[in-house]
């Protein structure tokens, strides 16, 4: 599952967040489906976690540079002292996508907002 996931999330393609949202909530609506007669809401809450750090990770990507990366932290909320704190980080992209303000910035309401489908919802809808 993590395989595919990883494959509609690649960082290299260039797609808009829109295609890549309706891609990646076409395969979890029909993963979902398939496993929702297992007693699994503990591995759903994993999963979700899972995912929103990926998507962190291929926004932070995306950004790019040093100021793309300030900027977007700071229209996102986050104090200007640690926007360029974590805008000039010269760590790796999955390991970035757990710091404090790229999750304050990218945080779980916002990919509600957004529409990035959740396992766990799915999950909760067809289990009960």
């Amino acid at each position: 599952m993590k395989r595919k996931v990883k494959q509609l999330t690649r960082r290299n393609q260039g797609r808009a967040w829109a295609e890549i949202r309706d891609r990646l909530r076409r395969y979890v609506v029909g993963w979902v489906n398939y496993y929702a007669l297992a007693d699994a809401k503990r591995r759903m809450q994993e999963l979700d976690q899972w995912v929103r750090r990926r998507m962190r990770q291929l926004a932070w990507k995306q950004w790019k540079t040093t100021q793309n990366r300030y900027r977007n932290l700071k229209s996102r909320g986050v104090s200007e002292f640690w926007a360029k704190r974590a805008g000039g980080a010269s760590v790796g992209t999955w390991r970035m996508s757990k710091s404090p303000p790229l999750h304050y910035a990218l945080s779980n309401a916002y990919w509600h907002r957004v529409g990035l489908v959740s396992f766990l919802e799915q999950y909760t809808l067809r289990h009960t």
